[in-house]
């Protein structure tokens, strides 16, 4: 590719990039998040999750934030159950741990965050497209808040 060529698919990038920057931060930290379920409420009597972690569950799965208070299922009785008992499957049906698959989806949201801040700092850091890069900035963290309207 000639040199021109490439210095305007550098540029393409670099204002794709800024203006999904803030986009990226946001899906990476919420899959994460979401990846042990942080989200939810697993035990009735313990307290809600953080608002702010269902907010970014919620625009990350349903593309809206949430409209109401999740539902808490009430506290059971003790010694009840929510589900009948089931004896584990035999060792031939179980299925691999979830842990380590989960560990290395948090440690690829970690690498794209990186990326991204690393991004936006080389972008940021270059003078002669510093306020494009601040203008792209702004419009892509203001477009989706305003689409979440």
């Amino acid at each position: 590719m000639k040199p021109a060529t490439m210095r305007k698919v550098r540029q393409i990038h670099n204002y794709v990039g800024l203006f999904f920057a803030p986009m990226i931060l946001l899906f990476a930290l919420s899959g994460a998040l979401q990846t042990f379920r942080l989200q939810e409420t697993h035990d009735p009597a313990a307290p809600p999750p953080p608002r702010w972690i269902v907010w970014m569950a919620s625009v990350h799965k349903d593309q809206q934030p949430p409209r109401d208070q999740p539902k808490r299922k009430p506290a059971l009785p003790p010694g009840a159950h929510a589900e009948p008992h089931r004896p584990p499957p035999p060792p031939s049906q179980r299925l691999l741990s979830p842990l380590p698959l989960k560990i290395f989806v948090t440690a690829l949201s970690i690498g794209l965050i990186l990326s991204t801040l690393l991004g936006m700092t080389i972008a940021l850091t270059n003078p002669l497209t510093r306020r494009i890069s601040i203008i792209l900035l702004a419009a892509g963290t203001t477009v989706p808040l305003l689409l979440l309207l």
